[in-house]
């Protein structure tokens, strides 16, 4: 939740900048507003200058700084759907995909690995699949 929090902060950031000098109350404002939204209101209490704390923030270079952290996790559990699926034989696979991982682009290790086309839906819902089960399995756990 923190990761998108920050994704919805940024974004509004450079929306926002675009018009002007954005001040630090507002960058409090659109920092708890952002926090509020990503935890679905679900805390006791927000920072509201989080902003101010993160040097990701002022690394002008490269924009939406934390948008990796939430591509490599949910790639990651897209990976661990496609190792469900294939069972114990993937680990090799697996192997594989690791020793290849700096030497192409995901798009293609992907395709290489997991025989995945990452610019489809398929992919990416069940990894987002696997998040919404342990949300249900805790739901259920809780009632």
């Amino acid at each position: 939740m923190n990761i998108h929090a920050r994704f919805l902060f940024e974004t509004r950031f450079y929306e926002e900048r675009r018009q002007g000098v954005v001040n630090a109350e507002r960058l409090n404002e659109m920092m708890k507003d952002a926090q509020v939204e990503a935890y679905g209101g679900a805390l006791d209490e927000y920072h509201p200058l989080f902003w101010a704390s993160k040097l990701h923030f002022y690394i002008t270079g490269v924009p939406f700084y934390n948008f990796p952290y939430t591509f490599g996790y949910l790639f990651s559990l897209g990976i661990y759907a496609v190792a469900q699926e294939e069972g114990r034989g993937y680990e090799e696979k697996y192997i594989s995909l690791l020793k290849d991982t700096a030497s192409m682009p995901v798009e293609e290790l992907a395709k290489k690995h997991l025989n995945v086309d990452l610019t489809k839906k398929d992919f990416w819902e069940k990894a987002v699949r696997t998040c919404v089960d342990d949300v249900e399995e805790f739901l259920a756990l809780t009632e």
